[in-house]
């Protein structure tokens, strides 16, 4: 195993912690970073920086923002009493592709899933709750994945908001079992949201 100076082997350490970044690739990023241009090689410690400095979790839906409530819950043309309820901020993203959704969002940061220990008070679902008790909807649209555990916290939710007189629908399953709604194509997506059903 090639040694590097300290520097280096702390950088290429570091980017080995990120998502989908092995050995190899992390040499490669960190050899790149190197060879760049120093005005280039500052604009992604300053980008890095500004991230962890400047974005926080809007107070409403948990979505990440610079603004407080973000753009979604203070856009005064979006339909304030549709709520859809994703795993992640990423998923956002796929849903507004389509260009057919006008409600607003709740982010749960994760799904249910009692074999790694995460329980309803590890997401974000208190503030859900709070949001609908004053009557605060109409509808909750529980977008979370087809998977074991977006099924489940699916049926959780379902649970325990219908007795809060709220219409609780789920996306269709246009987008395929096992996959994430983040890589979901426009159209499956659309027909997802479109073929919601009561749970």
């Amino acid at each position: 195993m090639a040694k590097f100076p300290e520097p280096m082997a702390r950088l290429i350490d570091e980017l080995k912690k990120l998502p989908g970044v092995g050995g190899k690739s992390a040499q490669r990023l960190a050899f790149h970073i190197l060879r760049a241009a120093d005005e280039d090689a500052e604009l992604l410690a300053s980008a890095i920086r500004d991230v962890k400095a400047q974005l926080r979790l809007c107070s409403v839906c948990n979505n990440i923002t610079d603004v407080d409530p973000c753009i979604y819950c203070s856009s005064a043309v979006r339909n304030q009493r549709v709520i859809c309820v994703v795993e992640e901020p990423t998923n956002i993203a796929a849903i507004e592709k389509t260009r057919n959704y006008n409600g607003v969002y709740h982010v749960l940061h994760g799904t249910l899933s009692p074999i790694h220990g995460v329980g309803p008070e590890h997401l974000r679902i208190a503030n859900l709750v709070q949001r609908l008790a004053g009557g605060g909807a109409d509808e909750v649209i529980l977008a979370t994945n087809p998977t074991l555990e977006g099924e489940a916290t699916a049926v959780y939710l379902s649970q325990l908001l219908k007795p809060t007189g709220v219409r609780v629908t789920r996306i269709a399953t246009g987008i395929p079992v096992g996959s994430d709604i983040e890589y979901a194509d426009e159209v499956t997506m659309q027909k997802a949201i479109e073929g919601r059903r009561e749970l």
